[in-house]
């Protein structure tokens, strides 16, 4: 990959190993997205979205998180972080509670059946994981390929603008 051959026409972009690589990391990660979500929506009852904020807020643990910090965490409007915490909170999955540190502010935070459900969530999730992200790898690259996207994911993250 030291030399980089011209591109000249589309054919020639259509099958550069640099172009189709991405286009793979994309195509794969929108595929195991869809198959790994609709497990946890299938039998857990809830979305893939869902189950990430779940696991924000299972990180945060207790007071909980403002709804901005949640939308950050998931790029989310102000107008869609209310109302997938609103959906949430009418499943029993999260709380709103009084910031102890700002009395004008709010902060989400897990139920115990939030609890619950993130845990069981998860392990269908690892299970799922292992099956179709881990189990196709041959052993003995598992490790380097986790570690590559360590990097990869840091990388792409240093490169964005510091969201405030």
């Amino acid at each position: 990959m030291d030399e980089r051959a011209e591109i000249a026409t589309a054919k020639d972009a259509a099958s550069d190993e640099l172009i189709v690589s991405f286009g793979r990391l994309l195509g794969v990660a929108g595929r195991l997205g869809h198959i790994l979500g609709r497990a946890i929506e299938e039998e857990c009852g809830i979305s893939h979205l869902m189950y990430e904020v779940l696991l924000i807020l299972g990180r945060a643990g207790d007071p909980g998180l403002s709804m901005g910090a949640i939308g950050r965490e998931q790029v989310l409007t102000t107008g869609g972080v209310t109302r997938l915490v609103d959906r949430m909170e009418a499943a029993g999955l999260v709380e709103r509670t009084e910031d102890p540190g700002d009395r004008r502010g709010r902060l989400v935070r897990l139920t115990p059946h939030g609890e619950e459900i993130a845990v069981r969530a998860s392990r269908v999730h690892l299970a799922n994981i292992e099956r179709y992200f881990l189990d196709p790898l041959p052993v003995e690259h598992r490790a380097q390929f986790l570690a590559d996207l360590r990097i990869l994911s840091h990388a792409a993250r240093d490169a964005l603008p510091r969201m405030h």
